[in-house]
């Protein structure tokens, strides 16, 4: 019972740590797929890397940038238009009023209240003054910026002793997944 005992664990443990656990850690070389539309005939496999070189273009950009820069602005103050153009209201309205006789009394105190206020605006802007100041002001300046990009890279690769050659959108690292396809020959 016992030397059943100690075969039935040394086959056990011979089972964990065989050469089946080693091989299922490492990759095989070449493993075959089947992905969409799929043939007989095509398989894809893994292929070893063994060269990227990026292919550069020169791409031309216009980037909008904003350019600031101090102008002198003259610039008038008013003052107070406001208090002589009601001041000339109301000694126009009671020259009016004082004018005028009846009905046309009425007429008379706006139209004179319209030509004081508009005497009094023109008045009190004689005491307007001028001045110069400074104010920021933007345009914005579209500048042709020249940029060198990676538009592609050139691979080399090796597929079960012989080397090949490609061009790929992205660079693949280490190996890169390659479609083999095999058809007889004329």
């Amino acid at each position: 019972m016992k030397m059943f005992a100690l075969c039935g664990l040394a086959v056990a443990l011979g089972g964990t740590f065989g050469p089946s656990q080693a091989s299922a850690q490492e990759a095989p070389p070449y493993e075959v797929g089947r992905g969409e539309g799929y043939d007989d005939n095509v398989k894809f496999v893994w292929a070893d890397v063994l060269r990227v070189d990026p292919i550069y273009e020169q791409v031309r950009n216009a980037r909008p940038r904003e350019e600031c820069y101090e102008a002198e602005v003259e610039r008038r103050d008013t003052g107070n238009r406001t208090g002589g153009t009601v001041i000339g209201a109301i000694v126009g309205g009671v020259l009016g009023n004082t004018v005028g006789k009846g009905d046309g009394r009425k007429a008379a105190t706006v139209a004179g209240a319209v030509a004081g206020g508009a005497i009094g605006n023109n008045i009190g802007g004689r005491n307007d003054r001028y001045y110069t100041d400074t104010e920021t002001r933007c345009r914005t300046v579209h500048e042709t910026v020249e940029e060198r990009r990676i538009a592609g890279y050139d691979v080399q690769y090796r597929y079960r002793g012989d080397v090949f050659m490609s061009r790929l959108d992205y660079d693949p690292g280490e190996r890169m997944r390659v479609r083999v396809s095999v058809t007889p020959a004329d």
